[in-house]
């Protein structure tokens, strides 16, 4: 009998799918895949892994024979085995985006075990904060081969994507600046870095022009994934950047922090906040509000950090990702946060503490720091992981509070395929809020999107237990992904990889569907 693993070398269950699938398609006879026993010989192999020459080579079945020339094989079968040697493949560099900017980017090629990797999508993840590091938490806590114990990850987005992570804004993560005054201050610097970013790395890896390329982001990621969407739309446009952008998914997402309705409510409706709790709140709510309305957004991020302040004392701090910590039985992955302790008490600095400390804990940070750093070569000496994240923060304060539903709006106008996702359990970007900053779009088509009924989706097809809803019209969509709070990835991995195919057109019901 045929021994694949034997004959090429290689236990490598991806190579051995992809030629039985190959020699199925040869046969025509499905049942190749079920039953390899099928497949008899003789014939004759030589050579290394990769050069195989197949002289004869007869299929038998019912005292029938079919016989194949080793022609028709040859050609097919060099190209699966070229194809994996891409298998596992990475790819890291630096891109200096402006003067004394420095930019870190680490790709993954998809591992799927029965498709090349030009069959797939590629994914940018872009991290929350600003200051949390994609390649880090996002990579080993969220949607990477390996976890932060350097253990595969069963719902691993390599899947079904190659995935590109991007140390953004400058100064995150890996990314560095040589000067305190290179660090963006807002979102269109933070954009037009990534556009030198893109442009550098498209033109430097050709293969993935023409790969449909999509942006997944969480948090503040969100907020700087829908301006740097449309600046890219803008620059394909112009043909300054050569590359086939696919859509965005804004994940639990910055879009309009406070406008959206009155704060508080949600935390109310959870029962965290009793009457006395919720008046307090709003007022300091308010506050918020009028600063933002007035375009002071630097003082409404000095009170939103006053606000977050008073939910802490009034409700014992529950201000992590989600309602998980609440919930007996369930493990969330927020954590209290730790670092610069409860002595430093301005709002700004809390805010940090709260959207990017746990981000970087310190079992993270020691794996950036040692066996990750040493494995990748490049890190400057006085460069270390999140080793400027507070300065990044700092200095995109007067950035923090904007909203930009309008963006959103100009996206779907130009007809990109934008799509939601939110955590049902959500603290930081309730799925009320989201919901609320929808409804204001301009968009013409919004009104047939919010005539139409939700569907429920299943994470497992054998499953009668609804994991999350999902509602589509052209190219906008919105997922309210059950049980997950502002980490879906982290809280639902089956329904986040499911959603994922669902987003890249890999199985019916993304946005843009044709």
């Amino acid at each position: 009998m045929l021994d694949l693993s034997r004959i090429c070398n290689l236990h490598n269950s991806s190579l051995q799918c992809r030629i039985l699938n190959l020699l199925s398609d040869a046969r025509g006879e499905t049942h190749v895949l079920k039953d390899p026993s099928w497949i008899h010989y003789p014939w004759a192999v030589t050579g290394t892994p990769t050069i195989l020459f197949f002289f004869f080579f007869p299929f038998k079945k019912a005292n029938s024979y079919t016989s194949i020339t080793y022609r028709i094989v040859l050609a097919q079968l060099i190209s699966v085995l070229n194809w994996s040697t891409e298998e596992g493949k990475e790819a890291w560099d630096y891109v200096t985006v402006r003067k004394d900017a420095h930019m870190f980017w680490w790709l993954y090629y998809a591992t799927n075990p029965c498709k090349n990797f030009t069959e797939l999508p590629l994914v940018m993840w872009l991290q929350g904060g600003p200051g949390g590091s994609s390649t880090g938490f996002g990579n080993f806590e969220e949607i990477g081969p390996l976890d932060s114990d350097l253990k595969p990850r069963r719902t691993t987005w390599l899947q079904a994507a190659s995935l590109l992570f991007v140390d953004n804004p400058v100064g995150t993560g890996f990314s560095y600046v040589n000067r305190s005054n290179a660090y963006a201050k807002d979102l269109a610097t933070v954009a037009s870095d990534m556009m030198v970013l893109l442009k550098t790395f498209f033109d430097r890896h050709k293969e993935f022009q023409t790969i449909p390329f999509y942006i997944f982001s969480e948090s503040y990621g969100g907020k700087m994934a829908a301006g740097i969407a449309l600046e890219l739309h803008k620059a394909i446009q112009q043909g300054t950047i050569q590359c086939n952008f696919a859509g965005v998914a804004l994940g639990d997402s910055w879009i309009s922090p406070l406008g959206n309705g009155p704060f508080g409510s949600w935390f109310a409706f959870q029962s965290l906040l009793d009457d006395q709790g919720l008046a307090e709140v709003s007022q300091v709510a308010e506050q918020v509000l009028d600063a933002i309305n007035k375009g002071l957004y630097r003082e409404a991020t000095d009170l939103w950090g006053k606000a977050e302040m008073v939910v802490e004392q009034v409700t014992g701090d529950p201000l992590g990702a989600n309602l998980l910590g609440f919930l007996p039985g369930i493990k969330g992955p927020w954590l209290v946060m730790s670092g610069l302790g409860s002595v430093l008490r301005l709002p700004t600095i809390r805010l940090f503490q709260r959207h990017v400390r746990h981000l970087q804990q310190n079992a993270l940070s020691q794996l950036m720091n040692g066996p990750i750093r040493k494995k990748l070569k490049i890190i400057p000496e006085d460069c270390f992981w999140g080793g400027q994240a507070t300065n990044v923060f700092l200095n995109m304060e007067g950035d923090f509070m904007k909203p930009v539903i309008s963006i959103v709006d100009e996206l779907l106008e130009a007809g990109v395929n934008v799509t939601v996702y939110n955590g049902q359990l959500d603290l930081i970007v309730d799925t009320m809020g989201q919901e609320a900053w929808l409804r204001k779009l301009k968009w013409a088509e919004l009104p047939k999107f919010n005539q139409l009924r939700w569907k429920p989706l299943y994470s497992d097809p054998k499953s009668s237990e609804t994991s999350a809803f999902v509602k589509s019209y052209k190219n906008l969509a919105f997922y309210w992904i059950l049980r997950a709070g502002h980490m879906v990835p982290s809280d639902q991995g089956d329904m986040a990889l499911k959603m994922l195919r669902l987003v890249t057109q890999q199985e019916e019901g993304g946005p843009g569907w044709r």
